[in-house]
């Protein structure tokens, strides 16, 4: 199982939000075109993102802000603000249900709890990691223009 590619479109969203602040407009259009990804794609993770306190959007010409600083803004939240089920959704078990197999009728059982365990550290991690850290990272790659140049 994967992390949703919404995930990794957000983080996107928010880094071109972060990088494009006093220099222009942030639409869902321009972000479409940045990220490669159908604008009605963009608005619903910037929705989504809205929903959860991370963004604002201004209405009628569009133009998408951070609510919060980077630092308060954690992985696991742009995560959770995309994913309903959150972690959970990560790993899945199989149905077995209704059969006669001894392993069948448990293995729902015997896999909660390291699953459980598994989507525990995967949360705790992405709670670690914020969106300042990521900017850190893109910036760090020399091709950006930094707002001191």
């Amino acid at each position: 199982m994967q992390i949703s590619m919404k995930c990794s479109v957000a983080v996107h969203c928010l880094l071109f939000i972060w990088e494009a602040r006093n220099k222009v407009r942030v639409t869902s259009t321009l972000l479409a075109q940045s990220t490669g990804c159908n604008p009605v794609v963009i608005r619903n993770i910037l929705s989504a993102l809205k929903k959860a306190g991370l963004i604002t959007v201004a209405r009628g010409q569009g133009g998408a802000e951070l609510c919060r600083e980077p630092e308060q803004i954690t992985l696991y939240e742009i995560y959770t603000a995309l994913e309903p089920k959150g972690i959970t959704s990560l790993i899945g078990i199989h149905s077995c249900d209704g059969r006669a197999c001894p392993v069948a009728r448990n293995i729902r059982r015997v896999l909660q709890r390291p699953y459980r365990q598994i989507e525990e550290a995967v949360a705790a991690t992405m709670k670690t990691i914020t969106l300042a850290s990521m900017i850190e990272d893109l910036e760090a790659g020399g091709d950006m223009p930094s707002a001191d140049r």
